[in-house]
């Protein structure tokens, strides 16, 4: 006689919440580990099992990163972020910055792809604000889940519950056919999201971990590059002081000197103007020479106006002059890299020496690190040969398609007015703004394919499969029903808490689409054997679907931000879980007194 299938499932749901905690192995193999164990042990069919991999939030999310990808390689992500964010000094203003603009976007736009928008530039922001990206990332998340519950297609799981109802038929106390129009949910959803981020800006700084140290400027740093770029005409910051360039004060490199034809000015002044042509040397560390070289109308200064390569194509690398390099003793002009290698030096570092003159002038020597924009596959040829120790791509392109930023910018305004006004479903959008992304050039393909997170992918299609084990074993509704008829001997209020606590608990161990679909119905059973109003049950099933805060699988957006953020389990719990509480009982007031009562 076999082990009960309910229980089976029962048992592997708690291990892969256990194992998760620990924070010891990544989510995708876990959760995988559990979909093979409900296979082996006959819970599940091979074709319920990877069901969830075919389903249309799945590749909707992939799509997503792959539009992501494309506004981030033009300049488009980072000219939206810095016009919405723009220059914060301090962690608090950072956090308002974030939160707010995001908050009103993601109740018009899916918050997935809000968050994969601002994922890139957020460390960027941590560095000019000198603040931990730990401090961003988690608010960007919560954010984003607080401005999806404000209307219909803030996100996918009220969309869904909207479907439940009018398949259905459900009616209201008065016998009224329920609908959720575009702002229904906003008589609560708008109130949570107000005292969310009260929550996030009030406590966020005691409560958020810090994950990193805060970027520090180079101003004597003898092992820093030495970089020079050339403005070029159309360049941003032609025409403005060092100070309104921002600079000035620019964390992780300092700005040493301009060179303007024949002339030197060292120590440059806050209000030097920039003018079209100037040489600027910085010294600084190579994540902040990466990021200076990326704006537009910047480039190398070893860079010509007839020079053939396109510069995105190009890849950032770094090599290391050997011992018996030929190149050393001879300048950096004198050496031929262009060439040989068709390579561009940026910016060269010598360990333990501040260097001085033009770029093109300093003598290379064996130990010396260039930075160059070189040819792909130029890391693996030099590998190869005599002239350096190692080379390393960085995985960068070495200048962004500005030109293309605008088309960027309008495949994702066509995106959002195919979703706002429900021209096409929101996964053929997804994939026609992606493939949009790729015909016009915004991102190569390759690119696109780096830009898709196949790790969340993994996870979100196991999810569904897990969903599945535990609606075909009965094990959600027995477990749903049980607590519930606990709550229901206290009243109306207790048996909606009740639903709102379990809807979080099943968000929690899988997904908020899944959790939604399988409280659904338990939710409106028992409003309808109680004889109550089914209005904020299901109300409350959307709301905890998606304001599950405590763990980083409740949320897919929580999964997203969980690396870059650097985050643990446990620190999705310390911060997270305060504010599901809150948004907890906000729900539970306010539902009933918006929606007619019990």
């Amino acid at each position: 006689m076999g082990i009960p299938h309910d229980i089976v499932t029962g048992v592997c749901v708690v291990l892969m919440v256990a194992v998760l905690a620990t924070g010891r192995w990544a989510p995708d193999i876990i959760m995988m580990g559990v979909l093979l164990m409900l296979l082996l042990f006959g819970v599940l069919e091979p074709g319920e099992a990877i069901a969830g991999f075919a389903n249309e939030g799945v590749v909707t999310v992939g799509m997503l990163y792959i539009m992501a990808t494309g506004l981030r390689e033009t300049g488009a992500m980072n000219a939206i972020t810095d016009r919405l964010l723009g220059r914060p000094r301090t962690e608090r203003q950072a956090q308002v910055r974030l939160t707010l603009p995001v908050v009103g976007m993601s109740a018009f736009v899916n918050n997935t792809p809000i968050v994969a928008m601002f994922l890139p530039t957020l460390a960027n922001v941590a560095r000019r604000a000198r603040i931990s990206p730990s401090k961003l990332y988690m608010p960007l998340s919560f954010a984003s889940i607080l401005g999806g519950v404000c209307t219909l297609i803030g996100t996918s799981t009220n969309i869904l519950v909207d479907k439940m109802i009018r398949e259905q038929g459900m009616t209201d106390a008065g016998g009224e056919p329920v609908r959720f129009g575009m702002f229904t949910l906003a008589k609560v959803g708008l109130p949570i999201a107000v005292c969310g981020i009260a929550y996030i800006l009030l406590f966020g700084r005691r409560m958020l971990p810090d994950r990193s140290d805060p970027v520090d400027d180079i101003v004597d740093d003898q092992s820093a590059y030495h970089a020079t770029l050339r403005v070029e005409p159309g360049c941003p910051i032609v025409g403005k002081t060092v100070e309104t360039a921002d600079l000035r004060n620019l964390p992780g490199v300092f700005l040493s000197r301009i060179e303007r034809g024949d002339e030197v000015i060292p120590a440059v002044s806050p209000t030097e103007i920039i003018r079209e042509g100037d040489e600027l040397v910085f010294v600084g560390e190579v994540a902040s020479v990466v990021e200076l070289q990326q704006i537009r109308g910047l480039v190398p200064a070893g860079n010509s106006d007839k020079d053939p390569s396109y510069r995105p194509n190009l890849r950032l690398t770094e090599a290391v002059i050997s011992t018996n390099s030929t190149l050393a003793g001879s300048t950096i002009r004198q050496s031929g890299i262009r060439t040989r290698y068709g390579a561009v030096v940026i910016a060269v570092r010598r360990q333990g020496q501040r260097l001085h003159g033009r770029l093109g002038d300093i003598r290379l020597r064996p130990g010396d690190t260039l930075l160059m924009e070189a040819p792909g596959g130029f890391a693996d040829r030099v590998a190869r040969s005599q002239e350096f120790y190692l080379a390393n791509e960085l995985g960068k392109p070495a200048a962004l398609r500005h030109e293309r930023a605008w088309v960027a910018m309008g495949i994702l305004a066509l995106l959002v007015v195919l979703i706002s006004f429900s021209v096409l479903p929101i996964m053929v959008a997804a994939m026609l703004s992606a493939g949009l992304m790729v015909l016009t050039r915004c991102c190569t393909g390759p690119q696109a394919r780096r830009g898709v997170d196949f790790q969340i992918l993994v996870v979100i299609g196991s999810a569904f499969g897990i969903a599945a084990a535990m609606d075909k074993t009965g094990l959600a509704e027995s477990i749903g029903h049980t607590i519930v008829t606990a709550g229901g001997s206290l009243g109306p209020w207790a048996l909606l808490a009740s639903i709102y606590f379990m809807t979080v608990v099943f968000t929690a161990c899988m997904t908020n689409n899944a959790a939604a679909v399988l409280m659904f119905p338990i939710a409106v059973a028992v409003a309808t054997e109680q004889g109550l109003n089914p209005v904020p049950f299901v109300v409350g099933v959307a709301i905890a679907a998606s304001c599950e805060f405590s763990t980083p699988i409740g949320y897919q957006t929580n999964l997203m931000v969980m690396g870059p953020g650097g985050y643990k389990w446990l620190d999705y719990t310390r911060f997270g879980g305060p504010l599901t509480i809150l948004c907890g009982a906000l729900c539970v007031v306010l539902a009933p007194i918006m929606f007619g009562g019990f």
